[in-house]
């Protein structure tokens, strides 16, 4: 398999070779050996003057490269800006902006902001992931801009009443020592949240929230317990400060780096810092 590039300085140098490249990704991609996207068919021949493979079968579209059936399938942007961009958005903390991306990498705007939302995508966690088990935590917040940054016309537009009535609600759950997962939800309502712990949470799983009403009812299912925050944040192994954790870094990167998220992208940046987060090791 090929080497893990480190620094942004390595992976600069090491993606800068096309051979490096799809090295790289054929070592990911098919570990056991090339094998057909289109047929599944494990003879192919390298074509080394067109850096392309062709299957031995008889179907359209024998020809295929490592960007066949993958985010970078029909872009014309060479690998060497796709991996670097890879591992930018992977690797800062807070976040990488498609301007950002646009000066460092020397493409377009618009081809960076296309690059971050394949990338994106690309890290959405799965549907089919086990069930989170042994002690979880539940929380939700609000995202949505800070009136006193808009400009006044802006916030006319944007702000139409108090608290968080322009914000978008979103859950996470935690499962500690693992990973969390997190969804854009319509509101704090019961049947809202209810549901999702129990989309995400193996039955009979301790499960810690904070005292929304919204969480009520859960016991029958869950080993539930509450932490009032109006009165403390921490009781024994009751609270909730694992997802306090992971909200401050997603507001970090979108206030800090990204600063305006429309509420139908938002996902996708939900996506993105999860899959920072549940592979920080």
């Amino acid at each position: 398999m090929g080497q893990e590039p480190k620094t942004l300085q390595e992976a600069v140098i090491y993606f800068s070779d096309p051979a490096n490249c799809r090295e790289y990704l054929v070592a990911r991609r098919w570990p056991s050996g090339v094998i057909c996207p289109r047929c599944g068919s494990d003879k192919v021949l390298f074509l080394a003057k067109y850096s392309r493979w062709q299957c031995s079968a008889k179907h359209d579209a024998r020809q295929f490269t490592a960007k066949t059936g993958t985010i970078m399938e029909d872009s014309p942007i060479g690998l060497d800006k796709w991996l670097t961009a890879m591992w930018l958005i992977v690797n800062c903390k807070n976040g990488i902006s498609s301007y950002e991306i646009h000066r460092a990498l020397g493409i377009t705007q618009k081809s960076a902001w296309f690059l971050d939302h394949r990338i994106r995508l690309a890290l959405h966690q799965g549907s089919s992931e086990n069930l989170l088990s042994g002690e979880c935590e539940a929380d939700e917040t609000f995202i949505g801009g800070k009136a006193r940054n808009m400009h006044k016309g802006k916030r006319a537009e944007r702000i139409t009443g108090t608290g968080t009535k322009d914000k978008t609600a979103v859950m996470g759950i935690l499962q500690r020592g693992g990973k969390v997962r997190t969804s854009v939800v319509a509101n704090r309502k019961k049947h809202a949240l209810q549901s999702e712990v129990r989309k995400h949470v193996e039955a009979g799983s301790a499960l810690y929230t904070d005292a929304l009403l919204s969480y009520e009812g859960l016991a029958s299912d869950y080993a539930h317990q509450v932490i009032d925050q109006a009165i403390q944040y921490v009781d024994g192994r009751v609270h909730t400060n694992g997802l306090e954790n992971f909200w401050s870094l997603l507001k970090r990167s979108i206030n800090g780096t990204y600063v305006s998220v429309e509420p139908f992208h938002l996902f996708r940046y939900l996506d993105e810092q999860a899959y920072r987060y549940n592979n920080r090791k």
